[in-house]
């Protein structure tokens, strides 16, 4: 994870918590807590043709959604968060981590 809290090896992705806690406006030990309880999830995918490289990584807490988009090295290329408020999000998006 040199520098960048995301390790990708083998096609196992590896995150530190402290760097979604922190998108999440959570502290990590809450954070682990939440992804333990299932409160937070998330969805990995592979990019394929012209994304070919790229991960999307998304996670889910509340009415939040985070997603990073990362090289093969990790690196970050582009952080989105949307926040729904109080709209719940359906239930298809939530899948655990």
């Amino acid at each position: 994870m040199a520098g960048t809290g995301i390790s990708i090896e083998n096609g196992s992705i590896e995150i530190d918590a402290r760097l979604l806690a922190e998108a999440l406006d959570l502290d990590a030990s809450e954070f682990m807590t939440l992804v333990r309880s299932g409160q937070i999830t998330s969805v990995s995918e592979r990019g394929v043709g012209s994304d070919e490289g790229q991960f999307r990584l998304t996670f889910f807490f509340r009415g939040k959604r985070l997603r990073l988009i990362v090289d093969r090295f990790g690196r970050q290329i582009r952080k989105t968060m949307i926040d729904f408020g109080d709209r719940p999000l359906p239930s298809n998006v939530h899948r655990r981590i």
